[in-house]
């Protein structure tokens, strides 16, 4: 009997993003399974592809057969595959973009990536009769107090006479798989003891087992939502189901870790982008063999190919690193809750400070909801004070003012801890001559160069341009050159100047490119080894030191100025997370908010701890705005590096959506993109706001399909913006 594969060839081209039928030869028939990998002729070449389907059906053409199987094991269950088409039509991307975006580099289907599995070897002891040299006979004791010992440690006695023992038959070597990737584990007390707060939430949860809810859990910052969650997954474990814990940023990763690891020991697999390609392919086995029952990671994390899942959990659930910026755009919370639908599991989305779309929802009862506003310590929230830039610049005090300088001090005195938040890296953002006016701007890009003092570079965070700063200006050549605006660098210089006797450390992503540098800078703190922990937006959430009892933020007012409809509610959860930083044992904490707009109502609500004033006067804006949860919003981008040419399609691309959508669909632009130009590219964008418009999907793939083959010109849309 003949079979038949369909194959999602690894080809880019979107005409070509459908599956094709080859013939399975007889002799791979056992080995073809759905979610395998192989290799088959397209056109005049060779290329990989997934298996998606086997079937007896004779097609109308004579179909060429697989030439080999590329794995043993599916890369694919039959739920990626099935989330890969969700994805696509959520996004309006290629299904072989959607179903790569899901994979581990060394699973992908593309040709000549290969990555080896790594092995450690171990000897075991055969036969110890003999006449021994004295090096010899200490290898055949180290098997005394053990039935295998490490090859190396064999060989730090005499590779010379452990090669012998082998060769004589005394000791065999056996190669055993290994896992690159080491769990670090927590010296934090565990389990602790729950509060009333914390059994009622976990009470309530647990109720809703086995079933596809989504609950929106609110608990303040430090109310102990990672005990809860340690307890749920506990009783997950318990009914032989696993877990799926996803959290925002990488550096919240090492913390969480640690403690689950103290916890479930030898039970979790990790999965974030900072992994090597080998350490990302071995957590991705462990899971695919079943060999763990937690998956903690990042974004890309939420397609672990986990079985039976019983809670998907999201930490910090507000933030926009859920969010995929490159194709395909997926959010994160949109793929739990697909994949908590096909596993009937619950969706834990936790947070201090909620986004306004899960909290509409769970107010007109779409999402569960569940508050904890108990500190779990049995301490309060830190005491909140605003401080009046314009009047500090008047005394000259510009980077820090009076009142936090004193704070910090008496902080030192008292040898507590401090964290400092400004959410900028680099030194300075801008760089002009006082002599001619010149100013470095990136010669790819519509935005002005920071400076980055450590390497005495210029650099483009927009398209990655960098360049040596001569002390001289090219322009003019005088030494005359300016720096203004604050980054990390510089407010670092500055403390150590202030502050000469206290231990410093700077988190931001400059300092923690290297690998393990996030975990170093955040054990060390928790250490005690530094006295200020100063970084950006990474330093804002979910981290835990018991004896910060201070938190100073600087230039609040950076998020609150940008020019996007979000900039509220990105300023309340960055302000609200980092405050609550503060703390968090048994030490009193202190928040000092520098600002110079302290009448701005987000302020005032994060003063007063008060998300229901903050929620309410957001809703407010929104509703009048026709912005979300109100109207969904979808944002398209003409990008080209001829401005007549995007300029041109993008008036004709506005005339087109307004003829072919819903006249209840409001079609804005097109504008000027922020910034307009990127790496020598142009950018106009144009949004949609939409509530229910059946001919918003047909009208954008459309789009879509013109502007695919079309050339020196791309269009990228974005459903979930």
């Amino acid at each position: 009997m003949n079979m038949y594969a369909d194959v999602l060839v690894e080809i880019k081209a979107k005409q070509v993003d459908k599956t094709f039928t080859y013939k399975i030869p007889t002799s791979m028939q056992t080995k073809i399974q759905v979610g395998v990998l192989v290799v088959v002729p397209f056109a005049t070449r060779k290329v990989e592809g997934y298996v998606l389907k086997i079937h007896e059906e004779t097609p109308e053409f004579e179909a060429k057969e697989i030439i080999s199987v590329k794995n043993d094991e599916p890369v694919l269950t039959e739920e990626l595959i099935n989330l890969g088409y969700f994805l696509k039509s959520e996004t309006l991307c290629s299904l072989s973009s959607c179903i790569s975006t899901m994979l581990p580099k060394a699973l992908k289907a593309k040709e000549g990536v290969t990555i080896n599995k790594k092995y450690i070897s171990y000897l075991t002891l055969v036969n110890s009769n003999g006449n021994f040299n004295s090096k010899q006979q200490l290898i055949i004791d180290l098997f005394k107090k053990q039935q295998e010992i490490l090859k190396k440690d064999a060989y730090l006695i005499s590779e010379s006479s452990t090669k012998t023992l082998i060769k004589n038959g005394n000791i065999k070597e056996i190669k055993k798989e290994a896992y690159r990737y080491q769990l670090q584990t927590s010296k934090l007390d565990s389990p602790k003891n729950l509060n009333p707060t914390q059994k009622q939430a976990i009470k309530k949860i647990s109720s809703y087992f086995n079933t596809s809810k989504t609950i929106l859990l609110h608990g303040i910052t430090g109310s102990g939502k990672t005990e809860v969650y340690m307890n749920l997954i506990s009783q997950v474990i318990a009914q032989n189901k696993t877990a799926l814990v996803l959290v925002p940023e990488i550096s919240l990763t090492p913390q969480l870790i640690a403690r689950f690891n103290q916890r479930f020991k030898n039970q979790i697999a990790v999965l974030h982008s900072h992994l090597s390609d080998g350490e990302r392919f071995d957590e991705w086995r462990k899971i695919t063999n079943g060999l763990c029952k937690i998956v903690i990671g990042a974004r890309s994390a939420v397609f672990a190919p986990l079985n039976n899942i019983g809670i998907i959990i999201l930490d910090e659930e507000h933030s926009d690193s859920y969010k995929q910026e490159n194709k395909p755009k997926y959010h994160a919370r949109k793929i739990a809750i697909k994949r908590s639908e096909y596993h009937q599991c619950p969706v834990i989305l936790g947070s201090a400070t909620p986004c306004l779309d899960s909290m509409a929802r769970a107010l007109k009862k779409r999402y569960e909801y569940v508050l904890m506003d108990k500190r779990a310590s049995g301490g309060t929230l830190p005491l909140i004070t605003l401080v009046d830039m314009s009047e500090e610049a008047k005394n000259k005090h510009f980077i820090l003012s009076r009142e936090l300088e004193y704070k910090i001090i008496e902080r030192l005195n008292n040898q507590e801890q401090i964290v400092l938040l400004l959410n900028r890296r680099g030194h300075s953002t801008i760089i002009t001559c006082a002599n001619c006016g010149f100013t470095y701007r990136c010669p790819f890009c519509d935005i002005t160069l920071t400076y980055h003092k450590t390497n005495k570079h210029l650099r483009c965070h927009y398209c990655g341009y960098t360049k040596y700063l001569d002390d001289n200006c090219p322009n003019c050549h005088e030494k005359s050159l300016n720096y203004y605006g604050l980054g990390t660098e510089k407010l670092e210089e500055y403390l150590n100047e202030v502050f000469p006797t206290a231990k410093i450390i700077r988190m931001d992503k400059d300092s923690t490119n290297n690998k393990g540098e996030y975990e170093r800078i955040i054990n060390e703190f928790h250490e005690g080894k530094y006295d200020i922990l100063l970084g950006t937006q990474m330093v804002s959430k979910g981290l835990d030191f018991p004896k910060v009892s201070l938190v100073g933020i600087i230039n609040a007012d950076n998020s609150l100025n940008i020019p996007e409809y979000k900039s509220n509610e990105r300023s309340f959860a960055l302000l609200t997370q980092a405050s609550g930083r503060a703390g968090r044992a048994n030490i009193k904490g202190e928040v000092i908010i520098q600002s110079f707009n302290i009448m701005h109502p987000i302020l005032k609500c994060v003063v007063n701890h008060n998300y229901r004033a903050y929620f309410n006067y957001e809703m407010k804006i929104r509703k009048t705005l026709k912005y979300p949860p109100f109207y969904y919003l979808a944002q398209l981008k003409l990008k080209s590096q001829d401005i007549n040419l995007v300029t041109k399609e993008a008036g004709k691309m506005k005339s087109y959506l307004e003829k072919n959508l819903s006249k209840e669909s409001i079609v804005l632009g097109p504008s000027y993109a922020n910034p307009f130009l990127v790496n020598k590219t142009y950018c106009y964008e144009i949004l949609i706001k939409y509530r229910l418009d059946n001919q918003l999907i047909p009208t954008l793939t459309e789009l879509d399909n013109i502007y695919t083959i079309m050339p020196k010109i791309e269009l990228d849309i974005d459903l979930s913006y």
